[in-house]
C-alpha cells in the first residue's frame, strides 16, 4: 500500500516537472527575446529548483547534479554576475533540454546520453568561471572533469544557544525571521536545512533552534515537526526577497518576518500615506446632527489609525498567511484522470441524444407549443446545452501544450541543417478540445521540419537574397468560424514549382503533360511517396511527410492548404473543428435519407430558380448566385443515392465553404431543422465512407450521417476537371 501512495506521489512529481520545464523554455525564450525582466529570471531558476528538489526526495542522483549545476548558473545571472548573452542564453537552452531528457529518462526508467549531460555541465561550469571571481561554485572546489559530485551543497552552522548573536554591522538591514515547519512541509519533500541555507546566502544569519517542544524518544512522531528555527539576518536584501524563499512552502509553515527601526518607519509611512488618501476621497465632516455619529466613528477609527511599526508588520505576515481567504477567489485546479472526463462527456452526450428524443415524441404527440410539457422541454434543452458546453470547456485545453514541444525542434533541425532559425509563435492561449491537440504534435512536427529543411535557405543563399541571415519560421492559433485555424509559414524561398512537377513526373505521380495550375502543383507535395530530396537524411527525404500530415489532419476532420510565393516563403495552413464530440448542424434530407451538414460550413441557404441555373457539360450544373457562377452539386448523386440528377427548383440549395475558401452549392432534398448532435466515429463501428465524416443518432433513435464536405467538393471538382481536360486539349 505505501508503495502504491509512493508511486502516485512520483507520478504528481513527473507532471508537475513538465509543467517546470514548459515554465523554463518559456522563461528562457523570453530572454532570448531580449525581455531580461527580473521576475522571469526569477522564475526560471524557481524552475530549477523545484525540479532538483523533488528529484532528491526521489534519490534520482543524475538530476539532482545536473540541475544543481543548472540552478548555480542561474543563480548568477539571478545576481546580475552573469549576463544573458545570446550564446549563454543558448546555452542554457541546450542545458533545458537535456534536463527535459533527464527527467524524462528517470520516469521511463530509460537511458541518456552521459557524455552529453556531462559536456553541458561543464559548459555551465564555464559560464559560472566566467562570472566574478569566487562566485561560481565551480571555483569553489576542483573535482575531476565531467565528475557531476562536485556539486554538493554546502553544510550549514546552527547555533543551540538561547540567545542569537548581536547584530555586527548596524549599517544593514536587520531581520528576524521565526520559522516552523508543519508535518504537511516534509510529507511535500522539502527541507528545513535547505531553506536556512538560501536564507543564509542573503546575508550574515545567525540561526537558532528552538528545541523546546522535542518529545520524548518514544512519544515521537517519524511524521512530525517539532523543531523550529529563529534567524536574525543582516542583508541588503528586502523583505519580499526573504519571502520568496519561502514561496513553495509558505501555506506548509509558520513564518513570521520582522524588520527593524527602518523597515517600521516606512511601514508607518505608508500607513500615513492611505491615511491622507482616504481623508482625501471621504467628505467633509457634517455639521449638525450628522455630526454626532461621524465623531463616534472617528473615534472608533482611532485604535485603528495608532498602528505601531510591530503590529504592522504582524499584518503583512497575516495578509501573506490568508490572501486566499481575504483577498478574494482565486483560480485552483484539480488533477482529475482523462477517462473520467470522457466517461462524463459520453453521459452528457447521452443526455443530448435522450432530450432529442424526448422533444420527437413531444411533437409527434401534437401537444400545443405553449403547453407545460414544451415548456418544460425547451428549458431542458438550454439545460442540456449548458451543461454539454461546461463539460466541453473542461476538455478544452490551450494548443500552448503543443507549441511548446516546437521551439526544440527547431534548434535540432537548425544544427543539423547548418541554418540559423528563429520561431516565433502567437495564440498559444487558443483552446481546443484535448483530443485534437494530442494528434496535432505529429502534423506540426512534420511541418515545422519540412519548414525548416525545405523553406528557408541557406544563410549564405539568404544574405545573397538580401534576406537577414536568420530565417523565421512563424506558428500561430486563432478561432475563426467555429474552428481553429493553425498556420506554419516561413520567410524562405516558396515552393519551387519547376521542381516539383519534375520530381512528380518523375516517380510517375502525373502525366508529363498534364496542365495543373500553381495551386495543383503546391499541392503535389501531399501525394504518397512524393519527395524532391536528393538524398535520404535524417531529417526528410522518405516520401512519408507531407501526405502523413494531410491524412492525419482530415482524420481530425479538418483540412490543409498551402499558401506559396517564390522568393518570400510559404504558409501552410490547417483548419480543425474546436471538438470531436458534439457540433452544431442542419439536418437535410436527401433521396429519402437523412443527413447532417456541419453548421460552420455553411455559408447561406437559397432557394434555386430556374434562370440561375445552367449546364456545364457531363451533366454538371453550375448556379448564379451574386453575378458568380458556382458549382452545383447533387449530394444525392454523389453519394450514389439516386442515378438521375435531382431537380433543383424542387430542391434547397446550401452554400457552402471547403478547402482553400472554394464556395460550393449543395443540393439537397430539403431542409428539417438546426440542431445539436453526438459525433459518433463512423470508421471506429463500422468502416471508412466516401463522402461521410462520421454518425449521429437522432432523437427518434434513427442513425443519421454527417456529411465530409470537403470530401464531397474535392470530389465533384475531380470528375469536373476530369471531364474537361481532354475538351480542353482538343480545343487547344
Amino acid at each position: 500500500m505505501a508503495m502504491d501512495a509512493m508511486a502516485v506521489i512520483k507520478q504528481t512529481f513527473f507532471q508537475e516537472c513538465e509543467e517546470q520545464l514548459a515554465e523554463l523554455e518559456t522563461g528562457l525564450l523570453a530572454i532570448e527575446n531580449g525581455d531580461h525582466d527580473q521576475e522571469i529570471v526569477n522564475a526560471v531558476f524557481r524552475a530549477v529548483h523545484s525540479i532538483k528538489g523533488g528529484a532528491g526526495a526521489f534519490s534520482l542522483d543524475d538530476l539532482v547534479h545536473f540541475a544543481h549545476i543548472f540552478e548555480n548558473t542561474l543563480d548568477l545571472m539571478r545576481s546580475n554576475r552573469l549576463q544573458p548573452t545570446p550564446d549563454v542564453v543558448k546555452t542554457m537552452l541546450r542545458a533545458a533540454d537535456v534536463l527535459a531528457d533527464l527527467v524524462r529518462a528517470a520516469r521511463d526508467d530509460g537511458d541518456f546520453d552521459n557524455a552529453r549531460t556531462a559536456a553541458l555541465a561543464q559548459e555551465l561550469a564555464a559560464l559560472g568561471n566566467g562570472g566574478v571571481a569566487g562566485s561560481a561554485p565551480a571555483a569553489q572546489e576542483k573535482e575531476e572533469e565531467g565528475d557531476l559530485s562536485q556539486f554538493r551543497p554546502r553544510p550549514i552552522a546552527f547555533n543551540f544557544d538561547e540567545e542569537p548573536a548581536a547584530p555586527a554591522e548596524p549599517e544593514k538591514k536587520t531581520f528576524s525571521i521565526r520559522f516552523k515547519p508543519k508535518p504537511d512541509l516534509y510529507a511535500k519533500a522539502n527541507e528545513s536545512a535547505l531553506l536556512l541555507r538560501e536564507i543564509e546566502r542573503l546575508g550574515e544569519a545567525t540561526i537558532t533552534c528552538d528545541m523546546s517542544e522535542l518529545p520524548l524518544l518514544s512519544e515521537l512522531d517519524p511524521e512530525g515537526a517539532y523543531l523550529a528555527w529563529t534567524v536574525e539576518l543582516k542583508t541588503d536584501a528586502d523583505e519580499a526577497a526573504i519571502r520568496e524563499v519561502f514561496e513553495f512552502v509558505e501555506w506548509d509553515c509558520d513564518l513570521e518576518i520582522e524588520g527593524d527601526e527602518a523597515s517600521a518607519a516606512e511601514e508607518l509611512d505608508v500607513l500615513a500615506l492611505i491615511r491622507k488618501v482616504r481623508e482625501a476621497v471621504e467628505p467633509e465632516t457634517p455639521v449638525g446632527p450628522e455630526a454626532s455619529a461621524t465623531e463616534a466613528t472617528a473615534k472608533a477609527r482611532e485604535p485603528e489609525d495608532r498602528v505601531s511599526a510591530k503590529s504592522a508588520d504582524a499584518l503583512k505576515v497575516d495578509q501573506a498567511k490568508g490572501d486566499h481567504a481575504s483577498s478574494g477567489p482565486q483560480q485552483t485546479t484539480i488533477r482529475v484522470d482523462l477517462d473520467r472526463v470522457d466517461r462524463l462527456i459520453d453521459l452528457v452526450g447521452e443526455l443530448v441524444i435522450n432530450q432529442a428524443m424526448l422533444a420527437q415524441r413531444v411533437t409527434e404527440a401534437g401537444l400545443a407549443r405553449g403547453s407545460d410539457v414544451t415548456v418544460g422541454l425547451d428549458e431542458l434543452e438550454q439545460l442540456t446545452r449548458g451543461i454539454q458546453d461546461s463539460v466541453m470547456a473542461i476538455r478544452a485545453q490551450p494548443v500552448k501544450s503543443v507549441f511548446q514541444r516546437m521551439p526544440r525542434l527547431v534548434r535540432e533541425v537548425a544544427a543539423l541543417t547548418g541554418k540559423s532559425v528563429r520561431l516565433f509563435t502567437e495564440g498559444e492561449n487558443t483552446e481546443v478540445d484535448k483530443t485534437v491537440i494530442e494528434r496535432l504534435a505529429d502534423p506540426l512536427t512534420h511541418m515545422i521540419r519540412n519548414a525548416i529543411d525545405h523553406g528557408l535557405e541557406k544563410p549564405e543563399k539568404r544574405v545573397a537574397a538580401g534576406k537577414p541571415e536568420e530565417g523565421l519560421v512563424r506558428l500561430s492559433a486563432a478561432h475563426r468560424s467555429g474552428r481553429i485555424v493553425i498556420e506554419v509559414a516561413d520567410d524562405g524561398a516558396g515552393i519551387d514549382r519547376a521542381r516539383v512537377r519534375a520530381s512528380a513526373v518523375n516517380k510517375g505521380l502525373i502525366a508529363a503533360d498534364a496542365q495543373l495550375s500553381d495551386d495543383e502543383i503546391d499541392n503535389l507535395i501531399f501525394l504518397p511517396g512524393f519527395s524532391t530530396a536528393e538524398k535520404v537524411s535524417d531529417i526528410s527525404g522518405r516520401g512519408v511527410g507531407m501526405d502523413v500530415v494531410k491524412r492525419s489532419i482530415q482524420a481530425l476532420g479538418g483540412r490543409i492548404s498551402i499558401t506559396s510565393k517564390p522568393g518570400q516563403g510559404s504558409v501552410f495552413t490547417l483548419s480543425l473543428p474546436l471538438t470531436l464530440a458534439v457540433l452544431d448542424g442542419m439536418v437535410v434530407t436527401v433521396a429519402g435519407q437523412t443527413l447532417v451538414v456541419p453548421l460552420t460550413a455553411i455559408v447561406e441557404t437559397l432557394q434555386p430558380k430556374g434562370a440561375d441555373v445552367h449546364g456545364f457539360g457531363g451533366g454538371a450544373r453550375v448556379i448564379a448566385i451574386r453575378n458568380m457562377f458556382t458549382p452545383l452539386i447533387d449530394v444525392g448523386r454523389e453519394l450514389g443515392y439516386r442515378n438521375e440528377a435531382a431537380d433543383p427548383l424542387t430542391g434547397v440549395a446550401l452554400l457552402v465553404e471547403s478547402e482553400g475558401s472554394v464556395r460550393s452549392a449543395l443540393l439537397v432534398d430539403a431542409i428539417q431543422g438546426q440542431r445539436q448532435v453526438v459525433i459518433k466515429s463512423l470508421e471506429a463501428n463500422y468502416r471508412h465512407v466516401h463522402g461521410i465524416a462520421a454518425a449521429t443518432i437522432l432523437g427518434d433513435g434513427r442513425v443519421a450521417l454527417i456529411l465530409d464536405v470537403d470530401a464531397v467538393v474535392a470530389n465533384s471538382r475531380a470528375e469536373m476537371t476530369a471531364y474537361l481536360e481532354p475538351h480542353l486539349a482538343l480545343a487547344g
